[in-house]
């Protein structure tokens, strides 16, 4: 395909396309789609600057669009996919996902494998992780039209220029004055970069920025000093809120810990008889076609000094057998999607691996578990007209990181506040964006950049239940099924007990059931 035709073509239509997106299409032949895909990412995103990244954070939309045409020209756009990373596999799938639900099956599609496995991890793997990291939320960022006159860091001049820097945060200081002082790096250099404690809303925001993120400038300054005027978060929006043309529910759970004297297995049991629909006058449970376990399904062996006291189940396998058998109590209609936590008999180091099987295998004979990473990125729903809805899981280990860290998180005790956290990564489109909130696996490409914005994210771990919307996307938290721990009693934590949030895909409804 000859590109002049394609850049003409965005010429006409006030798009500007750069030459790394260009170069996705070398090698098509049908140009009539192409430029129907470049005006749909236009219409959908608002957009006028035609990025790899855009195309990446769109990926939903792509597919839907690749699906819509006639197949021999589905087959020309496979090499598209593959260089945008999305497999052949991957787009295979959800058309058999789409012929399926013509049946009124329910639908789950996984998308996230980020586990590598038998690496050697050596100091260039952390290199070359925070450069990948720092290049994918550059192009965030850089689609912001805030940020005009953006510039590198060692093409600032010794004299004063207005221009916009982006830059990961290597330090943080706090002056005599009490203004704010980042040391800043990108991949040209470093710089300082000053925000004055008299600009009372920049210097809040300011104080909330950890350490590692990547964050745009706007402002003024020499290859000395940088004062800031503004201040800009990669942030994730989402334009509408989904509805379904289905009627049906998904409900969340998770911090079961499983194999503890203290798990409330009751209380469970009243949660699988409503379910089958052995609860009278409760007609919305026969919606119910989905269930996901947020991690910690099982409490677990050796997770902290003299566990075993606190054990009724003692081994790991016997302890996944026994969950499974009550799992299997629920009607096999419902689809079961379960992450590990830190409980789960898997590394602490994240993206966490799924359960092992030679373990859990109970769960892998189960015909309607699906057993995933974590995070991960699921879709539930689709059906032909609709996309579904894009779930984002993470069990929410590096949490308390914030909560002891980030001045707004600290002020409001966000222990207690689960959703306060979740919006502050979502601002920073990122899970983990401090290098020391959790233990990670510097794979190639970063797995806590949420590239691809959820219409729900859903974390558990600090056991407290919330519900909350932050730029149209759903913010979900889950209380646990243990009682009050003599830990949890230690720390001053207030867990909630046996609620499950439950959400109506067609009417958007959010119920939370009470089991306690």
């Amino acid at each position: 395909m000859e590109n002049k035709e394609i850049l003409k073509f965005c010429l006409q239509k006030g798009l500007l396309l750069d030459g790394d997106a260009l170069s996705l299409f070398n090698g098509l032949s049908d140009i009539n789609s192409v430029k129907l895909l470049l005006e749909k990412i236009k219409i959908n995103t608002g957009e006028k600057i035609i990025t790899r990244g855009l195309f990446e954070r769109n990926r939903e939309q792509l597919n839907e669009f690749v699906l819509t045409l006639p197949e021999e020209n589905q087959k020309s756009f496979e090499k598209f996919k593959i260089k945008l990373g999305l497999n052949i596999e991957i787009s295979r799938e959800v058309s058999s996902v789409i012929e399926n639900k013509v049946l009124n099956e329910t639908s789950v599609l996984v998308f996230s494998e980020n586990v590598v496995k038998g690496k050697k991890v050596v100091v260039s793997d952390f290199v070359n992780y925070f450069r990948n990291r720092f290049y994918d939320m550059k192009s965030i960022l850089q689609e912001k039209p805030e940020l005009n006159g953006l510039t590198s860091i060692n093409k600032l001049s010794r004299d004063s220029q207005s221009v916009s820097l982006i830059g990961i945060i290597s330090n943080k200081t706090i002056t005599k004055n009490k203004n704010i002082i980042f040391e800043i790096e990108d991949l040209t250099g470093k710089i300082k970069v000053l925000v004055n404690c008299k600009k009372e809303a920049l210097f809040k925001e300011a104080e909330d920025i950890s350490l590692d993120s990547v964050i745009g400038f706007k402002g003024s300054g020499n290859r000395e000093i940088f004062f800031v005027n503004d201040i800009f978060f990669p942030d994730a929006v989402l334009s509408e809120r989904k509805k379904s043309l289905k009627d049906e529910s998904v409900v969340f759970i998770g911090d079961l810990h499983y194999g503890s004297k203290l798990f409330l297995e009751e209380n469970f049991l009243k949660f699988i008889d409503y379910l089958n629909g052995n609860v009278p006058n409760t007609p919305e449970a026969e919606k119910i076609k989905y269930l996901f376990i947020v991690g910690d399904l099982i409490t677990g062996v050796g997770n902290y000094p003299n566990q075993e006291a606190d054990l009724k189940v003692g081994g790991v396998e016997e302890q996944f057998s026994c969950i499974a058998n009550l799992l299997g109590k629920i009607r096999s209609d419902i689809k079961i999607i379960i992450s590990p936590g830190n409980h789960d008999c898997v590394r602490l180091m994240e993206p966490q691996p799924k359960i092992n099987e030679k373990y859990a295998w109970p769960l892998y004979k189960m015909k309607n578990v699906f057993i995933t990473e974590n995070p991960c990125n699921i879709n539930i729903g689709a059906v032909p007209g609709f996309s579904g809805f894009n779930i984002l899981t993470y069990h929410g280990f590096s949490f308390f990181y914030y909560v002891n860290n980030v001045q707004s998180l600290m002020s409001v005790k966000a222990a207690s506040s689960p959703e306060l956290i979740m919006k502050y990564l979502l601002k920073n489109r990122h899970l983990a964006p401090s290098q020391g909130s959790t233990q990670y696996f510097p794979l190639e490409k970063d797995p806590f950049i949420i590239r691809d914005i959820p219409d729900i994210f859903v974390s558990g771990h600090t056991h407290k239940g919330a519900t909350s919307y932050y730029n149209n996307i759903l913010i979900i938290s889950i209380s646990c099924w243990e009682a009050m721990t003599p830990y949890m009693e230690k720390v001053g934590s207030k867990p909630d007990f046996c609620k499950v949030p439950m959400f109506n895909l067609k009417t958007r409804e959010i119920k939370i059931l009470d089991f306690e």
